[in-house]
């Protein structure tokens, strides 16, 4: 897929030349079974009701090849030494900083073992902190968030800890945004962790945009005049007093029109829906994004394009391993914040080449848009959530992933959740997985429009979120292609939970020892097909299968 904009005909073209490939076996896997829900979708790719369009999720649309930048700085011209008993994060965050300072760069890690008894912070754009690969690098940690920060408590109230879906000792957030997040947990001000700030209020219009439907990629504005190639802004949509955008989000009809939307507090506290974008062109009037709309733009949700808080951008982390002195699993939901890396109010970064270990919480993406995680792998003594997915966080991509089993048995009271999303994030794609442990954690909140794909998975974690944070699926979940070993049916096969959503080519599986149950009543408008199968559905995998469309 080009970087330029992508016409409907195009896309359309695309859609049925991978169509033909797969349906006639001269795809790299000769053998499977075109669905009739693949064939419906090349016909009309952006506004299928049961299949989201994330052939451009990830970095820089979904890029294969991450940006090299040059090396500017060694961490240990700067004090770091590889004896895996000197703190080396100061060393490292000033080897950072420098590379901030000079605009940009890539700050290198050699071989060995480097201690490190604080976190490390990446907040300036195009900073990559890249190791010599992660079978060759680790940065060994040694203490918690909360001993290096605080206590974070959780804003909607009780004694939960924040840590336990926040924060990571490899923290990429833009540095303004970081300093307003420590500052507020270290005053006990629990903050919102987004892209308007601590309260929500960091924003301001640019300019109203007027309706519009899901899959456009074009949309006419009031007043363009703030508005130019490359911005990245923040489209903000509202709801009305009869939840029409909750319901317009779960696909519409009496279900959602029935659901009791206003004790869900939780739920209610995440609204209006803000979807970062990069605007492509501007013509006139009418400006093209570099993404089709998530959703439909109609008078009453007041659809705006907004500013947010700046953005980190062109930054990753590569080629090292996170390694923390191994400590008990905490009680659920108590974790003290021995954290792997995190993405926050970041667009365009991301993580290649990384594994944690001994964790908390593995890689989280929080109001993080368009990134990629990369070959990265969560192993050791076990963890709450080895991936999460939060915040309204959308259009990110993570492949090639493994969840290794735990080392030790799972403590009393503590908790396994998988690759969990939630927070009304969409459009985010899982694939190519290896999940030895874990499940498709849908958190609550909402959640929509996001594919699992080409994944095998032992089926054997449970799902999580309050109950005032509302339903488990939106629309448009896919579940496509999924090898599941332990043949559990829990969050995998989707068709009786998630509404107008598609569940394909999954294994034989049963319903036991779960806590799932639909959110809606009535006709989900969900779809089974090739059910059961084992890796027997062209395309294999969905998500290349789009991102191939246009090409």
């Amino acid at each position: 897929m080009n970087h330029g904009h992508v016409s409907r005909r195009t896309l359309l073209a695309g859609a049925t030349a991978v169509a033909l490939t797969a349906a006639t076996g001269t795809a790299t896997a000769t053998t499977g079974e075109v669905p009739t829900l693949w064939r419906e979708f090349t016909r009309t790719p952006c506004t299928h009701p049961q299949i989201p369009y994330v052939g451009r999720a990830g970095c820089r649309r979904g890029t294969t090849r991450f940006p090299r930048h040059p090396v500017v700085a060694d961490v240990t011209d700067f004090g770091a030494v590889p004896d895996g008993t000197t703190d080396c994060a100061p060393a490292i965050n000033r080897a950072i900083a420098a590379a901030g300072r000079a605009g940009g760069g890539t700050v290198t890690i050699p071989p060995g073992t480097f201690r490190i008894d604080g976190l490390i912070h990446i907040g300036h754009d195009d900073v990559v902190l890249r190791g010599a690969g992660s079978s060759r690098t680790t940065l060994y940690a040694t203490k918690s968030l909360t001993e290096l920060i605080g206590v974070y408590g959780s804003r909607y109230g009780g004694t939960k800890s924040a840590w336990s879906w926040a924060g990571g000792l490899i923290w990429l957030a833009p540095t303004a945004r970081w300093d307003s997040l420590v500052a507020a947990i270290q005053a006990q001000a629990w903050p919102f962790e987004g892209w308007t700030g601590n309260k929500r209020d960091e924003w301001t219009t640019l300019t109203a945009v007027e309706p519009a439907r899901q899959g456009d990629w074009t949309v006419t504005v009031a007043d363009p005049a703030r508005l130019r190639p490359g911005r990245l802004v923040l489209l903000r949509i509202a709801d009305d007093t009869a939840h029409t955008l909750l319901q317009h989000m779960s696909g519409g009809g009496p279900g959602p029109a029935a659901y009791n939307w206003d004790d869900k507090t939780k739920l209610l506290s995440y609204v209006p829906y803000e979807w970062p974008v990069r605007i492509t062109h501007v013509r006139g009037h009418r400006v093209t994004l570099e993404r089709p709309l998530p959703l439909d733009l109609r008078p009453e949700w007041n659809p705006q394009f907004t500013t947010h808080v700046r953005e980190l951008t062109g930054a990753g982390v590569e080629g090292l391993t996170l390694e923390v002195m191994e400590t008990p699993q905490s009680t659920h939901l108590l974790d003290k914040g021995y954290n792997g890396v995190v993405m926050q109010c970041a667009y365009d970064c991301w993580a290649d080449d990384v594994t944690v270990r001994n964790v908390d919480n593995g890689f989280g993406l929080v109001a993080a848009s368009s990134c990629t995680l990369r070959r990265t792998r969560v192993g050791g003594r076990g963890e709450h959530h080895p991936y999460f997915c939060r915040e309204g966080s959308h259009d990110n991509l993570v492949e090639d992933f493994t969840i290794e089993e735990r080392t030790v048995p799972a403590p009393a009271d503590t908790q396994l959740h998988g690759i969990n999303v939630e927070g009304l994030s969409s459009y985010n794609v899982w694939s190519r997985g290896d999940m030895r442990m874990g499940t498709f954690d849908s958190h609550r909140g909402l959640p929509f429009a996001n594919v699992r794909t080409d994944i095998t998975v032992d089926n054997n974690g449970r799902h999580g979120g309050d109950a005032n944070a509302g339903p488990l699926f939106g629309a448009r979940f896919t579940h496509w292609n999924i090898r599941d070993t332990n043949h559990r049916a829990g969050l995998v096969k989707i068709d009786g939970l998630a509404p107008y959503s598609a569940t394909v080519g999954v294994d034989e599986c049963t319903e036991f020892d779960q806590i799932d149950v639909p959110d809606f009543a009535g006709d989900l408008h969900s779809r089974l097909e090739l059910y059961p199968t084992t890796d027997t559905v062209r395309p294999r995998n969905l998500y290349e299968a789009q991102r191939d469309l246009g090409r």
